[in-house]
């Protein structure tokens, strides 16, 4: 998994301690013009830099573990950047996290697999993985995303696509309980649903790195991630300027930074596909998208109960049609056991399709 030895290089740490200094300095000097150019290159640099720490874990303790320890990092820092945004915008975010768990699940389960099963079959004309892995991730996914992001739309105990207290406390426990028995599955009870199919490439016989060496892998890959999100953060002012001086809707600021953060996993997992390694990059892809519904509604559910405020998470009929259109492609390209790369055009183009209309609704 790590590739070419153990040891990591000079810029793997280096990275991540100037991408902290300048996002020290973004928001203690507000600088702006040049330096935002610099800070858009820190943050480049250090999403390679958390890919390569992830790899290094991921080889030290095996799959599934190695993915889940990517997905689930990534996705609680990305839930304590909702929360803040939420809870200081008052009653304007009420949908944030409805539109980033959304982007989320359309980012990972149509540009990020539709890339991977493209470039897999290029590269190796057809890859194997295991249907029951991919059944089940599948399975959990759509319940938890209809039961969250539609369902809100057709309930009468609140007005609007928002959930009464009762109900939000429902759909915070049923995401959890949900994503628990996933995860359950993944490293314990089925574990052997998400280990690579078949011969592994040469790469990943490598000797393994230490213990040492992966502590110290798996630190620097929090603060890589912690500066990801940061700098995201900091771009964010620039980019909804950009985005409504092009008179676009503000719902595409929020697919921008849902990219930015969701860009460690995206390499990761089109790095393995390319390697063919493409069960380690469905464990990464949709243990994702199941992290950023089963860890963000939960937390979010908490917040705005204990709060009281309105949390709105009922799609509207445009991004439902979506959302049911890429659980229902899944089902069938992912239902085989065997990718091609017609099957990642169809959900490259689904994606086209979210990205295009989300410009031009």
């Amino acid at each position: 998994m790590a590739g070419g030895g153990t040891r990591s290089s000079t810029w793997t740490w280096v990275v991540p301690i100037l991408a902290w200094a300048a996002l020290i300095t973004v928001f203690v000097a507000h600088l702006g013009g040049l330096f935002l150019v610099v800070v858009a290159l820190l943050l480049g640099a250090v999403v390679f830099a958390a890919v390569h720490h992830a790899e290094v874990v991921a080889h030290r303790v095996g799959e599934p573990f190695g993915t889940l320890v990517l997905a689930v990092a990534v996705t609680v820092i990305e839930v304590a950047l909702i929360v803040s945004v939420m809870v200081s915008g008052g009653e304007a975010k009420a949908a944030l996290g409805r539109d980033t768990v959304f982007s989320a699940i359309m980012i990972c389960c149509n540009g990020i697999l539709g890339l991977c099963l493209l470039l897999g079959g290029i590269r190796h004309r057809e890859q194997a993985f295991h249907l029951e892995g991919a059944s089940v991730a599948l399975a959990v996914l759509g319940s938890l995303a209809i039961l969250s992001l539609v369902l809100p739309n057709f309930t009468t105990s609140a007005p609007g696509p928002v959930w009464s207290p009762p109900q939000l406390a429902f759909a915070g426990v049923s995401s959890l309980v949900l994503y628990a028995s996933f995860v359950f599955a993944q490293t314990v009870r089925h574990r052997d649903y998400f280990l690579p199919v078949g011969a592994e490439p040469e790469e990943t016989h490598a000797q393994p790195p230490s213990n040492r060496q992966a502590a110290v892998s798996l630190g620097l890959l929090l603060v890589s991630l912690v500066a990801v999100v940061g700098l995201a953060k900091a771009l964010s002012p620039s980019i909804e300027s950009a985005v409504a001086n092009a008179g676009a809707p503000a719902a595409v600021v929020g697919i921008i930074i849902a990219g930015l953060v969701l860009l460690p996993e995206g390499m990761a997992a089109t790095k393995a596909a390319a390697s063919n390694r493409l069960q380690t990059s469905l464990n990464l892809t949709l243990g994702s998208a199941l992290a950023s519904i089963g860890l963000t509604i939960p937390v979010l559910a908490a917040i705005f109960i204990r709060l009281g405020k309105p949390l709105i998470l009922g799609l509207a009929p445009k991004e439902t049609v979506l959302l049911v259109l890429t659980l229902f492609i899944g089902t069938i390209t992912l239902g085989t056991g065997k990718s091609n790369l017609i099957k990642g055009v169809v959900h490259l183009v689904v994606f086209a399709a979210f990205l295009f209309l989300s410009v031009v609704p």
